[in-house]
């Protein structure tokens, strides 16, 4: 929301604000910014419709491919319950918005599996697909080399298809990049976009929670896999099919690995490949263990998921903005260097700096002279009237642009202020 609220003012992402958001993403936000303002209801409901969008999207290219032997309706329930592993799994993120592409582009991989022919659209379209979820959350980067290596072992790609898959995959990233050429702004993404595979994460969550509320639909697809695999006839379809999954969980998690915020929303990734391995262990098994295991993963999940993160509520995680009752930032404009942003509850973004980490990453970097002096215009350009240093940077910044300091005077501790 401070994004596209920021966004709105006329200014463009890395050319004059250091966050690590992709530039669909951005752009998105800023439209919901012009039509809603500052209303966080507005991603909650927009989250759900996506969600829902994935889970019956999904559950019909499982039907359409003949993934199993019957036709069900269980990959929906399941990862539909697999979104309530956590609450922001169901808000609109980046995540969410980049991970639906990638399940577009995986409803094409799937159709390679079973079309006996050449086919030129659905082979662009997963480079596109592709091409676009990286353009949402550059994480997803990392599924580039997927599409290749299924593309190339399991879908059986020739020269020419793998060629066209790239170019796809390129189109969206050239578009980007063109707007950002119109916009004097492509050097500033050039530099920005490296910084955000580097920069220091924010761990929000430990792995070990991840694991406690993932340890049942880990352990069902774990078993499903193997039931899958052993018990199960498969034909060669559903054999390539299952490759392709297995394949898709572990980018996955390395996509999860290399994300710099480390909260729950990551997981949204990796529901599609749970739910397509947990299904054969409701076909497989017998009915009263499937029955138990259903209740506990439709109704226990979820529950003990919302108990848990009550509990991190009251321990005051880092992941959670702190309720600021006090007015002395109220409808004020201001820039925070910290990882404490309860401030812009009450007040806005002002400043280029908006993600703390990586910021901090910009701002430590070697500079020739003329980019210690696009630094400073880039500073002097936007002159936040409020700046909270909570981590002591923007001090140290005064003491390499000596005009910056006369320019601001400390009120107190850390902050800052526009004399």
């Amino acid at each position: 929301m401070l994004l596209g609220e920021r966004l709105g003012n006329g200014v463009f992402l890395y050319q004059h604000i250091i966050d690590d958001t992709g530039p669909l993403s951005a752009g998105l936000f800023s439209l919901l910014d012009f039509l809603f303002g500052r209303n966080p209801l507005m991603l909650e409901i927009l989250g759900r419709i996506l969600v829902l969008f994935q889970v019956v999207f999904w559950n019909n290219v499982l039907i359409k491919y003949r993934v199993y032997d019957e036709n069900t309706y269980l990959p929906a329930i399941i990862m539909l319950a697999l979104f309530h592993i956590s609450f922001d799994t169901l808000s609109l993120s980046p995540a969410l918005l980049g991970s639906t592409f990638l399940v577009l582009a995986l409803s094409q991989l799937f159709s390679q599996t079973v079309l006996q022919k050449d086919s030129t659209e659905s082979t662009l379209l997963i480079g596109i697909y592709g091409g676009l979820a990286t353009g949402f959350h550059p994480i997803y980067v990392v599924f580039l080399p997927y599409m290749i290596l299924v593309g190339i072992a399991i879908s059986g790609f020739s020269f020419r298809q793998l060629m066209l898959s790239l170019m796809g995959y390129l189109l969206p990233i050239l578009l980007i990049s063109v707007f950002y050429y119109w916009n004097n702004g492509l050097d500033e993404a050039i530099e920005i976009w490296p910084l955000i595979f580097v920069s220091e994460k924010y761990l929000y969550q430990p792995y070990l929670n991840w694991l406690i509320l993932g340890a049942l639909p880990v352990l069902l697809a774990l078993v499903g896999l193997f039931f899958s695999s052993v018990f199960r006839a498969s034909t060669i379809n559903q054999q390539k099919q299952r490759q392709l999954m297995v394949i898709w969980l572990i980018f996955a998690v390395l996509s999860i690995f290399f994300s710099k915020r480390q909260a729950g929303f990551q997981l949204v990734i990796l529901l599609p490949g749970l739910s397509y391995l947990i299904t054969p262990f409701f076909l497989t098994v017998k009915k009263s263990i499937a029955t138990i295991a259903f209740y506990l993963l439709i109704i226990a999940l979820p529950a003990f998921s919302w108990w848990w993160m009550s509990e991190e509520v009251k321990k005051e995680s880092d992941y959670f903005i702190k309720e600021n009752l006090s007015s002395k930032y109220e409808g004020k404009g201001m820039m925070i260097l910290g990882d404490d942003t309860s401030p812009y509850l009450n007040g806005s973004f002002e400043g280029p700096f908006l993600n703390f980490h990586l910021s901090k990453l910009f701002l430590e970097m070697d500079r020739s002279l003329p980019q210690r002096a696009k630094l400073f215009q880039l500073i002097q350009s936007q002159r936040p009237s409020l700046i909270l240093d909570q981590e002591g940077v923007f001090e140290k910044l005064l003491k390499d642009y000596p005009e910056l300091a006369r320019e601001y005077r400390l009120e107190s501790n850390g902050i800052y202020r526009l004399k």
